[in-house]
């Protein structure tokens, strides 16, 4: 079943997903028009001196630079990269247990931003974009932090937590923006985007 209105906006373009993430994914499928998942990899290092908030559109730009040399004239490519920011710090994807469970006490009991910047692409064309979505955590026991990382294993997640999975729905007091943001794709901003072309 196809969205018609985005599909008669789109219907000269091949979309392509440029991600890897499951979340990502279902995410898109959401807006019932056909694409394909294909993933190229990079070097996710930015400039250091690069202000937090401008790394998730910076990556996701660089997530698209691979396609370049095959693609082809009726191609649109979206790619996307999210981190969380609390304190100026941003939290990638944990290395291991012992990493995740700082990470998570870091978030316990606080407020923090998830940023995920998105990066259109067409042979022509190429439009970038984020979105800030805030969310307050209640404080986290040591067992409910070992729970979470035992039965969930959130190690592809930046943060080390998936908003949709148990710790969800027991440590976020509220979120002030997009729930899909924190999913990893701000998915009402990007279906506006995709209107435009």
């Amino acid at each position: 079943m196809n969205n018609s209105t985005l599909s008669n906006k789109l219907s000269k373009y091949s979309i392509i997903l440029g991600s890897q993430s499951p979340r990502r994914k279902e995410l898109f499928a959401g807006l019932n028009h056909p694409f394909r998942v294909e993933v190229r990899e990079i070097d996710e290092n930015f400039p250091v001196q690069m202000s937090a908030f401008e790394v998730p559109e910076f990556l996701a730009i660089q997530k698209a630079i691979p396609f370049k040399d095959d693609f082809k004239k009726n191609d649109l490519l979206i790619t996307s990269d999210t981190i969380v920011l609390i304190d100026n710090q941003i939290l990638g994807k944990p290395l291991d247990y012992k990493h995740a469970f700082e990470m998570l006490q870091l978030l316990s009991g606080r407020k923090h931003m998830v940023i995920t910047g998105v990066c259109i692409t067409t042979t022509n064309k190429q439009v970038t974009f984020s979105d800030r979505t805030d969310v307050f955590f209640k404080s986290l026991s040591v067992d409910e932090i070992d729970y979470y990382l035992t039965h969930y294993q959130p190690y592809d997640k930046a943060g080390s937590y998936g908003v949709q999975e148990w710790i969800g729905y027991v440590a976020i007091e509220k979120i002030e923006g997009s729930y899909f943001n924190v999913m990893g794709l701000p998915i009402q901003r990007l279906y506006d985007e995709l209107l435009k072309f």
